[in-house]
Parts: C-alpha cells; structure tokens; sequence
C-alpha cells in the first residue's frame, strides 16, 4: 500500500484534542480493563487492525486474559463476560453501527441499568473517541504490529 499523509504531522493541534479526550476517559472512573474490550470490540467492527493490535495488547498488560480477548467478536455466544461488560458490549456495536438503525432502546435501558447516566454517557465519549480514532488510523494506513504497551497501561 501507498504511503499516506502522517495526520499527526499534519495537524498536531487535532491530535492533542483527540488524545486530551482520551485523558479525560482514562480518568473518569471507567475500568481501564473494560475501555480497552469497547475499543477492541469497535476496532474489530470497523476492521481497524492497529487498534485491534494495540488495543488487545494493553489489554493482556493489564492481565486480561487471551480467552476472553479471543472471545470478543462472539461475546454473545459466551459465558467470559459480566453483566456490566455484556452491556457495554452492546452499547458499543449499537453506537459504532448506528447506521443499522440507531441505538435500540432496550440495549440504551440495559446499558443505562448497568451504568447509570453519568457512567453512561462516559461510554457513549469512549465509543465516539475510538470511533474517531479507528476511521483516522484507517483512513490514512497505520502501521499495523509495531505497537508496544507500556507497563500499566491505560487506553490512550
């Protein structure tokens, strides 16, 4: 593939927004394990594989299991995942796949049952954030596999 314009480069002020959202998600209060099941779980729906990549790999560096990660585009059909993350998981197809007809009201009830508004609408920014962040690396080609996390890591 052809090499593509390096959007960070190009519009660092852009970047520091992007990544300033995502300091304000890593510190709301949400699981740093359950950020990074919503960004895989988006990154597989919009064929994102840096973020896949990356995103699998901070998980495993937070102690997510490969089971589960191996899991996650079948999340339905299996018995590794809360009632809390069940939720989340399908909040998270329903926002990235608005397409297909909206957010369905009986998954915003459960999600809203397992969360509650504030944490909710917290989801609701992660999803958007790796939405955006999924359409960019895409878009414009990243190199998939050279991702390392660091120790401890939360999603960026």
């Amino acid at each position: 593939m052809a090499d593509r314009a390096n959007f960070g480069k190009a519009f660092p002020e852009g970047i520091h927004a992007l990544r300033s959202l995502g300091k304000t998600i890593n510190e709301s209060g949400l699981d740093a394990k359950l950020l990074h099941l919503v960004y895989t779980r988006a990154s597989q729906l919009n064929g994102c594989a840096y973020c896949i990549d990356m995103h699998t790999k901070d998980a495993r560096a937070l102690g997510e299991t490969e089971q589960r990660l191996y899991g996650l585009s079948a999340w339905r059909e299996t018995p590794f995942y809360t009632a809390r993350e069940r939720a989340a998981l399908a909040w998270t197809e329903a926002l990235t796949n608005i397409q297909q007809g909206h957010a369905p009201e009986a998954v915003y009830q459960e999600a809203h049952r397992e969360f509650g508004d504030a944490d909710l609408a917290k989801l609701g920014l992660a999803i958007g954030y790796i939405n955006l962040w999924n359409r960019m690396m895409v878009g414009f080609r990243a190199e998939v596999g050279t991702y390392q996390p660091k120790p401890q890591t939360v999603p960026v």
